[in-house]
């Protein structure tokens, strides 16, 4: 008999369907959160027998479960935990520990793509091309590949799992990689996807106005409240507001936080780590512990939304050599303009401030971290333009 532990996101879910392809009825398995694997841990350990194979993927157990597992292998027990967390890389000291970050050929791994090599390896399951696409998918969703790859099916599958229940899932996934040469998506699910997309549309149109900033730790932040499709909202936020290292995500009711990023320089796992949690260095999450609702709620509580940058313009363009327009809400005017060296200056109120940028995109960034500016309509930039042009006169 085998049994399987796993996370409940895509991932998680992603290695309970390779173990029933391997092991069919021989295996049970059971979905956990963060919190909870700890007692099916422990539940397993006090009635599960020493010939029930146990494996644990995507998720780390407590420091005294640790122990006990360790203890359980001595014992002649049979276990392997696998994962792809960098915190997690400890376990590679035990021989049933199997944790790997990046893969030989550079390419980040899940849980899901270590367990499929594992099981292929082990002739536990025969490979197949619709069950290595499958992986793929959720490797790249889970690392967020994804989006560099463009690779929308990979997004789609990862919404496909949201609309619906864990079992529908699996039944379906299970069916279509035994029975389809590859992986695909059937017309009605197409359907459901594109009516998913429309709504994941407007629901980030509406959060993108609540967005406020604030520094936490030197690092600056984006804070949203938001229940639903964190993952879509931090990268759409993360990119129309690159001057943010990262974007923080509340889920007060589940007492929650995510933190996604869209910088390579920044690590968002140790920013959760600094409130007992952790995660991947794009997508990472924690508890809402006493500090972090100290940070991200009640010191932003009181603080206005960012206003966006206009979007239509035709003339106050970001990276205009004519200069680029900006406010803030004491309305205070700035613009941006290139120098004869290359770099950029800013001038505030008409007066030229005396330190300059690399870039525009260094000079933007000073701008909306320090003064909370945003790009204006083209209608006021044109009008300052009128009105310098008649006082020059």
């Amino acid at each position: 008999m085998y049994k399987l532990l796993s996370h409940n996101d895509l991932d998680g879910v992603g290695c309970g369907i390779l173990a029933k392809l391997s092991f069919g009825e021989q295996v049970k398995v059971r979905y956990n959160s963060i919190s909870g694997l700890n007692r099916e841990v422990e539940w397993f350990l006090e009635n599960d027998g020493k010939d029930t194979f146990l494996f644990i993927t995507d998720l780390s157990v407590s420091d005294e479960n640790e122990k006990r597992l360790e203890e359980l292998f001595q014992a002649g027990g049979k276990l392997k935990l696998i994962d792809h967390h960098k915190t997690a890389l400890h376990y590679n000291d035990y021989k049933w520990g199997h944790v790997v970050v990046e893969g030989e050929e550079g390419k980040l791994t899940s849980a899901t793509s270590l367990l499929y090599e594992y099981l292929t390896s082990h002739q536990l399951m025969e490979a197949s091309d619709a069950t290595a696409e499958f992986v793929e998918l959720v490797r790249q969703y889970d690392t967020w590949e994804w989006e560099k790859n463009e690779n929308h099916h990979a997004q789609r599958l990862n919404a496909l799992f949201f609309l619906l229940s864990i079992d529908e899932f699996e039944e379906k996934m299970i069916s279509r990689l035994q029975t389809s040469d590859h992986f695909h998506f059937d017309e009605f699910e197409t359907k459901i996807l594109d009516m998913e997309e429309n709504k994941i549309d407007r629901y980030i149109r509406r959060k993108r106005r609540e967005l406020v900033q604030t520094e936490v730790g030197g690092l600056f932040a984006g804070v949203v409240y938001a229940e639903s499709y964190h993952s879509e909202l931090g990268n759409e936020l993360g990119k129309e507001n690159p001057h943010l290292d990262y974007i923080a995500i509340l889920n007060i009711g589940g007492k929650r936080m995510g933190f996604r990023t869209i910088h390579d320089h920044i690590d968002v796992s140790e920013v959760a780590a600094q409130f007992g949690g952790g995660g991947h260095a794009k997508a990472s999450g924690c508890t809402l512990t006493e500090d972090a609702y100290k940070q991200f709620v009640i010191n932003t509580f009181h603080l206005e939304p960012l206003p966006e940058d206009a979007k239509r313009n035709r003339y106050n363009v970001k990276e205009s050599t004519f200069g680029i327009m900006y406010k803030n809400r004491r309305d205070e005017i700035y613009l941006i303009y290139p120098l004869e060296n290359g770099e950029w200056g800013i001038e505030k109120n008409k007066t030229i401030t005396e330190q300059t940028h690399p870039s525009f995109e260094e000079a933007e960034k000073y701008l909306k971290r320090k003064y909370s500016a945003w790009l204006v309509k083209d209608d006021i930039f044109v009008r300052y333009l009128m009105e310098e042009v008649k006082k020059a006169k």
